[in-house]
């Protein structure tokens, strides 16, 4: 096992919401390479999230499946009582690494946007990160690691993602101040913000669509769509120790689009 662990008895766990596909899978397998185990959530396909758990294991960490819908607040309180009980059997009281990916798409311009999309959105992109963090803070070990996930739509903008972009906006905002409060106890917390990823995200536009994904290409430095594992590795490095100082910050990582 070639990890932070390697050198420690004790293991290191984080949490990622959303990690059943796409950039949370990424992020926990990353993690996994890096001996980190990880309790990940899923909301309704069991099957991808065991398949994960199964890779986490092949990599030589465990992995533990749990679900959530994370815009439904009152569900929290069950959901440390089960984190709980996981990191008791792994014989600690505190997890490490906090990882807020999960989250739901939306295009619609501005005009006919309802408020039941609107709706949708805050309580899954800022209400739910809000609360499942302040939940889960008791639980956090002093010296761990925030990272919240946002998108690159928060500077740059595309029609139609108006709500979704001004949601994480606000979580951008509340990093900072997360940064700020939780310093005492040596947390930090910084926002990652991904560009236009090849996942199922959004119905697959990115990953699917021959002409989205070569508009996408040619707006970026790099000259390709980005791809889970550009995310989910970059998140498991901000989160090593070498990185510790690194704190109250957006990282975008797109490749360099739209510059």
């Amino acid at each position: 096992m070639t990890s932070e662990n390697a050198v420690s008895s004790i293991p290191k766990v984080a949490i990622v919401t959303g990690g059943s596909r796409g950039l949370g899978r990424s992020t926990v397998l990353g993690l996994a390479r890096r001996g980190i185990h990880s309790i990940f959530t899923y909301n309704a396909n069991r099957a991808e999230a065991d398949k994960v758990v199964a890779a986490a294991g092949q990599a030589g960490v465990r992995a533990f499946a749990l679900q959530l819908d994370t815009g439904k607040v009152a569900s929290f309180g069950a959901f440390a009582d089960e984190v709980r009980k996981i990191l008791s059997d792994l014989g600690i009281d505190r997890f490490d690494y906090l990882v807020n990916n999960a989250g739901i798409s939306h295009h619609n311009a501005f005009e006919t946007t309802t408020e039941s999309e609107v709706d949708a959105l805050y309580n899954v992109h800022f209400k739910g990160v809000f609360f499942l963090t302040q939940r889960l803070l008791p639980l956090l070990r002093d010296g761990g690691r925030i990272v919240n996930v946002s998108t690159g739509l928060t500077r740059v903008t595309m029609p139609g993602s108006s709500p979704y972009a001004a949601m994480k906006g606000a979580v951008e905002v509340l990093t900072r101040y997360l940064a700020k409060e939780l310093g005492a106890r040596g947390i930090a917390v910084n926002t990652v913000a991904p560009g236009a990823i090849a996942t199922d995200f959004s119905g697959g536009m990115v990953r699917d669509n021959p002409e989205i994904n070569r508009r996408v290409a040619e707006m970026t430095a790099l000259g390709r769509v980005g791809q889970p594992d550009d995310i989910g590795s970059m998140i498991a490095s901000l989160l090593a120790d070498d990185n510790r100082w690194v704190n109250a910050q957006r990282i975008e990582v797109s490749g360099g689009m739209a510059l």
